[in-house]
């Protein structure tokens, strides 16, 4: 790994604020309990990461070794898609997100994030697009083009980040983590590379603004300071981003990230070393860096983020629902004017790594498990 220089640039930035922002929310009151149904639809998958909807209501799912392939309607699984980029299967690396175009229906392009080898044990967090062509046999990926590759490339397998949105105006916002390691992580705060920021393009890989976010920017980086997210969502009503900071021991985090700002870590964090010592100075706030919206301590090991639109659950429209891995749960986050104001546990009794949520055309919610290898439906009782 060659890191470039630009720590050193970055400082002023750090301290232009006056104050330091309020501390963050956390340990929201409870809400009250939602009698759910929780149905297996679909099994036998192999660490599955993500899932999307296709127009006629079968599923997309991305199997981190690097597989492919569409869920009928019926629950069958579908043959491996031919045409998958070549991923590093290790660790926290592999096949990770999906996403679809807006205009799916008409040209069959999708996107892809994944760990991708580079050579001398390298790799890192990249996006490719392709046309999806389907068949009775699987079908295959056509003319497919890697859009992004985070900078510096590293050998190591954790903290890929990797969620995909797609903005109304077919731009992407794209999480690359900081790669974990102490000597990777203080590069969240470098805004000349991609470790551990928020990414904004255009579906063909350019920036997606006009010019950097702040002077001295990487001119694709949307805002910095950030460890791993992994979970993303667009508010349709606002058009605002809103994600999950994955955060070390305690300190998971849910973000409105502003673009040019900086998120902070690791300099302030509400977690601390797996080992239980502190992260760097041991704060948790700093003038010039932005505090969560909300944070859980102790962590529950935040995966995806889903803001609920349906008819399905009324009570909980423009609620987040937020899949935990290590508390293998999902957990809804009441909001109001911007702000948690409860939260409830729910699928508290899967027994299993809840790595996506998406919302079904049914209105329902579905879990794509990922020591389970399953899909499952959440439904009111």
């Amino acid at each position: 790994m060659s890191l470039r220089p630009g720590i050193a640039a970055a400082a002023p930035f750090l301290f232009l604020m006056a104050d330091i922002a309020p501390a963050a929310q956390t340990n929201a009151p409870e809400a009250p309990k939602t009698a759910i149904k929780l149905t297996t639809v679909a099994k036998g998958l192999e660490n599955p990461w993500a899932l999307e909807f296709l127009p006629d209501g079968r599923m997309l799912v991305t199997e981190k070794p690097g597989r492919l392939r569409v869920i009928e309607t019926d629950g069958k699984l579908g043959n491996p898609i031919n045409g998958v980029p070549e991923v590093m299967a290790q660790g926290q690396g592999g096949l990770l997100d999906v996403a679809l175009a807006n205009d799916y229906a008409t040209s069959g392009r999708i996107f892809l994030s994944y760990s991708e080898p580079r050579g001398k044990g390298e790799n890192g967090t990249s996006v490719a697009s392709a046309k999806l062509v389907l068949s009775a046999d699987g079908g295959g990926l056509e003319d497919l083009k890697v859009i992004f590759r985070q900078q510096p490339s590293y050998n190591g397998k954790l903290h890929f980040g990797s969620r995909i949105v797609v903005t109304p105006d077919d731009k992407l916002f794209v999480t690359v983590g900081e790669r974990s390691d102490v000597k990777t992580r203080v590069e969240a705060q470098n805004p000349k590379n991609h470790l551990g920021k928020i990414i904004y393009i255009t579906a063909d890989g350019a920036p997606g603004a006009d010019k950097p976010a702040q002077d001295g920017w990487d001119p694709l980086i949307w805002s910095i300071g950030h460890r791993n997210v992994q979970g993303a969502a667009l508010d349709p009503a606002t058009g605002k981003l809103w994600t999950l900071e994955h955060g070390p021991q305690g300190g998971d985090e849910l973000n409105q990230p502003e673009r040019g700002k900086n998120y902070g870590w690791p300099v302030i964090t509400y977690g601390i070393e797996y080992s239980g010592g502190p992260v760097g100075e041991g704060i948790s706030a700093k003038e010039g860096l932005e505090q969560p919206v909300y944070y859980w301590k102790p962590s529950i090991a935040t995966s995806s983020l889903l803001l609920y639109t349906g008819d399905l659950f009324p009570a909980w429209k423009g609620n987040f629902l937020v899949g935990a891995l290590k508390d293998m749960q999902v957990q809804r986050l009441v909001m109001k004017d911007g702000a948690v104001v409860q939260h409830e546990v729910l699928a508290r009794d899967l027994g299993e790594r809840v790595r996506d949520l998406k919302q079904g055309p049914d209105g329902a919610v579905y879990l794509v498990t990922d020591d389970g290898g399953r899909i499952v439906r959440m439904a009111p009782q």
